[in-house]
């Protein structure tokens, strides 16, 4: 089966208008407005400058009216809590209000994620935010070689789904200090002993392909508990195969010029392979992991998020679809 030649599923503005309101780029943009003067348009620029530059029109056009949404729902869940507290006569402990961000390898989710955490952070109220990935939840290599794995490095089934789980579970229950793993994408596995502190954050932003899965199965065949459970909004970075394909290839050559010459990298026996056929290579992870993930599971959750972020070719979103509270 030629695994390249499988389409994307519609993705046009009819598809998505029986779940979401849908916004061109220009009336979204519209709505920067909106925002207030701690956000000042001007000052984007150095946010810019990550996995690839974001212009700033993108800035101020995309990010701008999405973090002043989310300050709205983050205040509004605020209040619920307070009038809950008050009501039940007893309080609740702090809790970070959960962001998750998904789509598939190469949209550009890392860099849509950091950019956020700073908009975010500098709102009005200063809040604390951080960012942790669910790379630092995949299963260490030794376990996926042991389960013949590691070629599926990314799907669903190579997470420590109850680890993940139990970290969130404590972050919004209020625990003082939580404690992630951490993942090296040089040595392409995670760091014994390494962890990433997180302190009570106003925000806690969730970054990884497969952070809105459904939850498997549960005993007796009734559904378990998922990571999207604990999720107060979502954003999915969406695109068609074909830039997606490109994205991942270019990223590959990109890391072949830098972290691959590490002498400590995973891949570093790829560091001196010919271009042609380090492309040929990116070609084939694609076809046979990265796009059956995206299939299979990743695009499968898109309509599960609050927004999707629909991007062209050059990485410019194009179309907002916003679900209705």
């Amino acid at each position: 089966m030629d695994l390249t030649a499988s389409p994307s599923p519609p993705a046009d503005s009819a598809a998505a208008g029986a779940l979401f309101r849908v916004f061109a780029r220009a009336d979204w943009a519209a709505l920067r407005a909106a925002a207030p003067p701690a956000l000042p348009v001007g000052d984007l620029g150095a946010l810019g400058g990550m996995d690839h530059a974001v212009p700033p029109a993108e800035l101020a056009d995309i990010y701008l009216p999405l973090s002043r949404l989310l300050a709205l729902h983050v205040a509004g869940r605020h209040g619920l809590r307070r009038q809950e507290s008050a009501f039940l006569r007893r309080p609740h402990p702090a809790a970070p209000y959960v962001i998750a961000v998904a789509g598939s390898v190469a949209v550009g989710k890392s860099t849509f994620a950091r950019v956020l955490q700073a908009l975010l952070s500098r709102g009005p109220d200063r809040p604390e935010v951080a960012l942790v990935s669910t790379d630092g939840f995949l299963l260490p290599n030794r376990a996926l070689e042991e389960r013949g794995l590691m070629r599926r490095k990314g799907f669903p089934e190579t997470y420590d789904l109850p680890r993940l789980i139990r970290f969130l579970a404590d972050a919004k229950g209020g625990a003082p200090v939580i404690d992630a793993p951490v993942y090296s994408h040089v040595s392409y596995d995670i760091v014994p002993d390494a962890t990433q502190r997180i302190a009570r954050p106003a925000i806690l932003i969730l970054e990884g392909v497969n952070v809105l899965q459904p939850a498997p199965p549960g005993a007796h065949g009734m559904p378990g508990i998922a990571p999207a459970d604990f999720v107060d909004f979502s954003i999915y970075l969406d695109a068609e195969d074909a830039s997606l394909e490109a994205w991942f290839e270019d990223r590959l050559l990109g890391l072949q010029r830098t972290a691959f010459r590490d002498p400590g990298s995973y891949f570093r026996h790829l560091g001196d392979l010919p271009e042609a056929e380090m492309r040929a290579l990116a070609r084939r992870v694609w076809a046979e992991t990265n796009l059956p993930n995206l299939r299979d599971h990743i695009r499968p959750t898109r309509e599960r998020a609050t927004v999707v972020l629909r991007k062209g070719a050059d990485h410019a979103v194009g179309e907002v679809w916003l679900r209705p509270a």
